[in-house]
């Protein structure tokens, strides 16, 4: 059980591939309210088994359809989903190039499912699932319910369950002028993600 700690994701998580997801909504519905940004990040492992940020990419996207943006949430999060600046793409190609990269680095990675982590990922999961839903992707390289979650992760290492001060806790800089973007948001993230996990693998490795 403890080799399982220090292995590579073919060994680690059940072999599942990390992706770490963030999304930005026009609603906390996600069959009403359309996705209007999503940013996934991907970790590496270095020679001591410590896990890090490795790449980013990220989309602003269209709203689809027949969507409703609540006006409280488009001010919370500052976008203008018909800004023409955003250059938005629609879902499907949103989702498409993404899941694109996800699956080759899955599989180069030697896993056959992605995971997607987030903080509070059911949200993220549930907005990423009803998009797939909509545009009938056949390809979805994520666990369908399986999710990890860094608020449930950090309220266990820091005590802590909101993105802001549990990055503080673990001693990650927090910009909460910058909060609320998809892609400062996944990359905090995914730091406060590895953080826990290398602060768990340094833990284990003290009573081996």
């Amino acid at each position: 059980m403890i080799n399982k700690l220090f292995g590579d994701y073919a060994t680690r998580f059940r072999g599942y591939f990390p992706v770490i997801i963030d999304v930005e909504t026009g609603g906390l519905d996600s069959r009403r309210n359309p996705l209007l940004e999503i940013a996934a990040m991907t970790l590496r492992w270095d020679d001591q088994h410590c896990l890090h940020p490795h790449e980013e990419r990220m989309h602003h996207v269209l709203p689809f359809e027949g969507s409703i943006c609540d006006e409280k949430a488009l001010a919370f999060t500052g976008i203008k989903p018909d800004h023409p600046f955003r250059f938005a793409i629609s879902e499907k190609d949103a989702l498409q190039d993404l899941f694109q990269w996800i699956r080759q680095a899955k599989n180069a990675a030697g896993c056959k499912k992605a995971v997607l982590v987030g903080h509070n990922a059911w949200f993220d999961l549930a907005f990423l699932n009803a998009a797939v839903g909509r545009t009938q992707l056949k390809r979805n390289p994520f666990h369908p319910f399986t999710c990890f979650d860094t608020a449930t992760l950090a309220a266990l290492s820091h005590g802590e369950t909101v993105l802001a001060t549990a990055c503080k806790a673990a001693q990650i800089d927090f910009d909460s002028k910058e909060a609320h973007s998809a892609l400062y948001d996944v990359q905090k993230t995914g730091a406060l993600f590895c953080s826990i996990v290398n602060q768990w693998q340094n833990f284990a490795r003290q009573t081996i």
